[in-house]
Formats: structure tokens, C-alpha cells, sequence
């Protein structure tokens, strides 16, 4: 019987944190369009999600390209096609690997920063201090945020796409000999509308996940600082888990 309880708390306390981040999001998209539009924010935000997540995002891309084109160079050698890896690459990266490794880089980088900051402001009373002052909290802090990872991370995803391809050009042109004019040429023959769309559309709602997750872990944090720090490695694991799981619903969809 325990053991039964302990089940059944556990799956309430699941619906239950379900529930109230649905709530959560419902009340930040009510604060999105009401004035007054906090341009300033918005960029700050920008600048932070977007910008400062490019590095990291190039790098990753550069190498993943790399590795794709040298793995699918030697699979394709096989049946004597190494003229598709073009191809190959370009829709592994627009279709998949673009989207859902572009988002784990932000949600490790910006979304881990943007739930301590916010866990930061409630453990230090700031957030109770705007609501004193009449400023309500969700629309100076967390729709900025939201409006931010919707711009940011579509961008840094075809930013992503765009390296990856050329990462894979550097290894399957220069460094293994295919011909550059079948790399490109696969690329633009292989490549449709249906294939950038899906990625466009899985990017925006990746960008929805991470701030969504990592805003309410931050704005609900215990008021320790071990509550801060397990708020923040869940919000980290819960949109990583979130993104992987929503890109495989998102394909079986859009195939």
C-alpha cells in the first residue's frame, strides 16, 4: 500500500506542476500583448539569447557537419553515390540535427542563465519588490524573455544549418575529393520548401520550450540556495527532455 501511495503522489505532484506551468504560460501570453511594449528589454534579451549563443552554436555546427560529411562519405562510398553527400548533409541538418542541437546549446547556455537570474530576483524579494511598486512581474520580466527566444532561436538555427553545410563542404570537397559542383548541386536538387519550413516551425516552438521551462523553474524556485541550483539543472533537463520529445511529434507530423 506504501508503495501504491507513493505512486499516486508522485503522478498528482506530475499533473499538478503540469497544470500550473500551463497556467503559467497562458498568463504570460495574456502580459505579450498588453501595453506597454518593452523594446529595451526585448533586445537586452536578444543580444543575450541570440548573440552570445553564436559562438557556441558555430562551433557546434562546424564540427557536426565535419563528422556528418565524414560519416556519410564513407556509407555512401559503399554503393558508389558520394555525390549525395551534399545532400545527405544538408537535409540531416535543416530536417534534425539543426533544430535540436542548435536548441540544447541555447537551453545549456541561456536558459540555465535565464532561470538563475529570475531564481535570483525571487530568493532576494526583487520580484515581490516590482509587484509593490505595481510593475507586474510576468510582463517586465518573462514576456521579454519569451519574445527574445522566439527571434533568437530560429536564427541561431539557420545560422546552424548554414555552417553545417559548409563544415560538411570542407571535409567532403577538400579534404575527401568530392566534387564541389555535385555537392551543391545535390544540395539544390534534394532540398525542399516542406524541409526548411519544418525546420523553421520546429525552431520557433523549441524557442517556446526553452524560456517557457526555464522562466517558471526560475520564477517558482525554493527560496534556498539549493533550491536555486536544483531549479535550474531541472529546467536544463526538462526542456532538453521537452525539445526531444516534441521534434519526434513535430517530424511524425510534418512527414
Amino acid at each position: 500500500m506504501m508503495l501504491t501511495q507513493r505512486i499516486g503522489k508522485r503522478v498528482l505532484s506530475l499533473i499538478e506542476e503540469m497544470g500550473a506551468m500551463f497556467v503559467f504560460l497562458m498568463r504570460t501570453f495574456g502580459w505579450l500583448f498588453r501595453p506597454p511594449v518593452r523594446i529595451v528589454q526585448i533586445i537586452k534579451q536578444v543580444h543575450f539569447v541570440g548573440f552570445k549563443s553564436s559562438f557556441v552554436v558555430i562551433l557546434t555546427a562546424l564540427f557536426t557537419g565535419m563528422v556528418l560529411a565524414l560519416q556519410g562519405y564513407y556509407s555512401l562510398r559503399k554503393f558508389g553515390s558520394e555525390g549525395l553527400l551534399g545532400s545527405a548533409v544538408a537535409l540531416s541538418m535543416i530536417r534534425e540535427l539543426g533544430p535540436v542541437l542548435a536548441s540544447l546549446m541555447v537551453t545549456a547556455r541561456a536558459g540555465s542563465a535565464m532561470t538563475a537570474e529570475i531564481g535570483i530576483m525571487r530568493i532576494t524579494e526583487q520580484i515581490d519588490a516590482l509587484e509593490t511598486m505595481a510593475i507586474n512581474s510576468l510582463q517586465y520580466l518573462i514576456t521579454p524573455k519569451v519574445v527574445a527566444s522566439l527571434l533568437s532561436v530560429p536564427l541561431l538555427v539557420a545560422l546552424f544549418d548554414v555552417v553545417g553545410i559548409w563544415g560538411g563542404y570542407l571535409v567532403g570537397v577538400k579534404l575527401l575529393g568530392v566534387s564541389g559542383g555535385a555537392y551543391w548541386s545535390s544540395i539544390e536538387s534534394a532540398v525542399e520548401w516542406k524541409d526548411v519550413y519544418g525546420g523553421i516551425l520546429k525552431s520557433i516552438s523549441f524557442g517556446l520550450i526553452i524560456s517557457w521551462v526555464a522562466c517558471y523553474k526560475g520564477y517558482f524556485t525554493r527560496m534556498s540556495a539549493e533550491g536555486l541550483g536544483k531549479a535550474t539543472t531541472e529546467s536544463v533537463v526538462l526542456a532538453s527532455v521537452l525539445i526531444l520529445v516534441w521534434d519526434y511529434f513535430l517530424t511524425s507530423v510534418l512527414l
